[in-house]
């Protein structure tokens, strides 16, 4: 039985900061920014908008009364979590109108959990084929004003229905995965941003990549060849490409000019979006999907999962028939392209207007948000959703 990804779609807000204006304002050289660490333009997220919301955003794009019907199960997959014991993927069902039988779960391993909840998903699927679930991957990264981390900050939600048949990527079972408990990447109960030791995080990306890939490659006797496009998380595009290098080192000429062409697919959405944490590698796909002109059915794409802390795995999808038909070549460039783009000083001031742990009622203004789903405030430390 085939089964995988039948929809993807994304939603990251109506706000975002050209990188070479951050730079500027921080006296650093834009080409750190624009070539150093490959990023173009980077997702603000106001305070109307959180993971839940950012979440409906995406998933109502994809389903109709028909998924909604089957699906039952959501799984949610986020480090930005807005509750320490009810679930994100809860108000899903509410804010979408899924039906009552539905098991709701929220998942959390840093940016690697949309990859555990694709294969926990499938394994559901196996057993329950009339099923579907909703796998969500949603993140608000922060990591403060004028730090170290700032440029690689981000946001949205990716939105994924897994069934049997799907109509985009069949989810291959060849899996290989390594984990360590390092201190590369955390962010302590309380806290609203995160701590991050970023050469020492990047290190650890390449070497778990090396550890995965290498397995795989043994296990399945695959080499690069077999390979018409390979998929990363993305904190930040470069560090994608360097593992990409590592793939191609020993590669025919032919393959690795193919797949470096890919990345350049893969990687146009995050360029202007930045770091998603647990969407960042769907985000890639949809990314690939969109504007690659090369792409066909059969093929095998090869997919690099990592979350810090740390978890990494590689795994493979086959491109199935007539995915093409359920793909709109730049829909979401469009989108981006759509952005009302910020100053410097308008950004500092969304990034400082957040509600904040210690706000028990608090109302937003959200009259200038255009997205369907926002999220209004709290009241008695409960939060409020309003469907426009």
């Amino acid at each position: 039985m085939n089964i995988g990804i039948d929809k993807i779609s994304f939603f990251t807000p109506h706000l975002c900061l050209d990188m070479a204006e951050l730079a500027e304002a921080r006296n650093v050289d834009p080409n750190k920014y624009l070539i150093g660490i490959g990023q173009s333009k980077m997702a603000v997220i106001p305070p109307t908008q959180d993971v839940v919301s950012m979440a409906a955003n995406a998933a109502d794009k994809i389903l109709t009364p028909e998924d909604k019907e089957q699906i039952d199960m959501v799984l949610f997959a986020t480090e930005s979590g807005i509750d320490n014991s009810k679930s994100g993927a809860v108000y899903l069902q509410r804010l979408l109108g899924l039906k009552h039988q539905v098991r709701v779960v929220e998942l959390k391993q840093a940016c690697y959990t949309a990859t555990a909840a694709i294969h926990f998903a499938h394994g559901h699927i196996a057993m329950n084929p009339d099923s579907k679930v909703l796998v969500i991957g949603a993140d608000n990264a922060r990591y403060g004003l004028a730090t170290k981390g700032e440029p690689t900050q981000g946001g949205g939600a990716v939105a994924m229905l897994i069934s049997r048949d799907p109509q985009i990527l069949a989810i291959q079972d060849d899996a290989t995965y390594w984990a360590d408990d390092v201190m590369d990447f955390w962010r302590p109960l309380g806290f609203d941003e995160a701590l991050v030791d970023g050469k020492y995080s990047t290190n650890v990306y390449l070497e778990f990549f090396k550890h995965v890939f290498k397995e795989y490659q043994d296990n399945t006797g695959f080499d690069i060849s077999k390979f018409d496009a390979m998929l990363f998380h993305l904190p930040y595009t470069k560090e994608g490409f360097k593992a990409l290098k590592i793939a191609i080192e020993d590669a025919d000429p032919t393959v690795a000019a193919r797949l470096t062409h890919e990345f350049e697919n893969v990687r146009r959405y995050s360029n202007q979006i930045g770091n998603l944490y647990t969407g960042s590698l769907y985000l890639g796909l949809l990314s690939l999907l969109e504007n690659s002109t090369d792409l066909k059915a059969g093929m095998r794409l090869g997919l690099y999962s990592y979350g810090s802390g740390a978890q990494g795995e590689f795994y493979s999808g086959l491109l199935r028939p007539g995915f093409d038909q359920n793909i709109e070549h730049e829909a979401f460039q469009k989108v981006l392209d759509a952005r009302k783009q910020l100053s410097v000083a308008e950004y500092e001031d969304v990034y400082n207007s957040r509600i904040k742990i210690s706000d028990k009622t608090r109302k937003l203004d959200i009259s200038t948000d255009p997205a369907k789903f926002v999220f209004a405030g709290v009241e008695d430390y409960q939060r409020q959703y309003v469907v426009k």
